[in-house]
């Protein structure tokens, strides 16, 4: 990498993602300073760390005292910034291992502090387990479950936001990663076929016996989430309803036009020698041949102005599947998060109303 394109990709992530990360709780505080003292892409993770070891350190403080919400809002923090080191970011992957590891292990102590409380779940997949954090809403009724699928470089941390936009209506959330996702990076590469995933976590939630309503489970799948969401439908009865937010119909399609560090998560998370065999697999990760098998309803939310993938694959899924419903937001870019107070409601409206009719 030479030294001119390193600012460049200062300049990328600062103009892609400052929505995203400050829609998902990163103070916009941090972020403007951050980005403004990091003038090389190496220093990207090392500077975030900094940022996230000075929110934990507040949570010690706090913890100290038996101030347990102050901690666990000043974990969470923590965690989302060492999120956001690591997310796209492949400088120094011993770092890159640290920041993942650092953010699962300041948020499993949030969890039980949380309101409603949070519950880590590993469960068996392929010889290793799927992790997830379960939430269920306070009520003396079984409520409706909403599987969250994360996409290519977002992690179960980050997506508490989201988590709480359901969890008002009523909804408990299971927000997962599956092969290639954060956590599970480690052991797996992405795969497609997104059946293989959440049928055997759907299963494992039935012998758990947890007090959630499994016959009114929903499903909510962010970007490359939105690929693996309907295809798991497509062979998972179970799942009854669908948002697919910002996905792509086939990634391939997409490749060329897509931002470095992008391309650069692709190629890490699908474990590929380089961008000509990750630019391959992209190809398979697609829904061709497979929306016609998703009978239930499906809400398709994307943005006009989003860079990632262009608003006709949205456009194609919404075609395509039998019961779908495309919203299409002429100001809104990748997974509309320059306009979350628009998109979260009515996603969350939709889906508590498919699941309690």
């Amino acid at each position: 990498m030479s030294a001119q394109e390193t600012p460049n990709r200062v300049q990328v992530a600062a103009h892609h993602w400052r929505p995203r990360f400050v829609a998902n709780g990163i103070d916009v505080n941090d972020f403007d300073e951050t980005v403004a003292k990091t003038t090389e892409w190496k220093d990207w993770g090392p500077n975030w760390r900094a940022v996230g070891l000075m929110h934990e350190g507040l949570g010690r403080e706090a913890q100290e005292r038996g101030r347990q919400l102050s901690a666990a809002q000043a974990f969470q923090r923590a965690a989302w910034c060492y999120h956001l080191g690591k997310f796209l970011w492949f400088e120094e992957l011993s770092l890159h291992a640290e920041l993942r590891d650092r953010s699962v292990a300041v948020y499993r102590e949030a969890l039980p502090h949380l309101d409603p409380p949070g519950q880590r779940l590993e469960i068996p997949f392929e010889g290793r387990f799927v992790p997830a954090n379960l939430r269920r809403p306070e009520t003396d009724r079984r409520s409706p479950l909403v599987l969250i699928v994360p996409g290519l470089d977002s992690s179960k941390e980050e997506l508490y936001a989201i988590e709480e936009d359901f969890i008002r209506r009523g909804l408990a959330t299971l927000t997962m990663e599956g092969p290639g996702q954060s956590e599970n990076s480690v052991h797996f590469a992405i795969r497609p076929n997104w059946e293989t995933v959440v049928t055997p976590v759907i299963d494992e939630l039935e012998r758990l016996r947890l007090d959630v309503d499994l016959d009114r489970a929903g499903l909510m799948g962010i970007s490359m989430g939105a690929i693996y969401g309907p295809r798991a439908a497509a062979y998972e009865p179970r799942i009854r309803a669908v948002v697919a937010l910002s996905g792509p119909y086939n990634l391939g399609d997409c490749w060329d036009a897509l931002n470095p560090l992008t391309k650069g998560g692709y190629i890490f998370y699908t474990k590929s020698a380089d961008e000509a065999e990750a630019k391959r697999k992209a190809y398979t990760l697609n829904l061709e041949g497979m929306l016609d098998r998703v009978g239930q309803p499906m809400l398709v939310i994307h943005g006009a102005k989003d860079r990632l993938f262009p608003p006709a694959q949205a456009e194609r899924i919404a075609r395509e599947a039998p019961n779908a419903t495309l919203v299409m937001y002429p100001d809104g870019n990748h997974v509309c998060n320059n306009i979350a107070y628009k998109y979260r409601p009515l996603m969350a409206d939709w889906l508590a109303e498919q699941l309690r009719g």
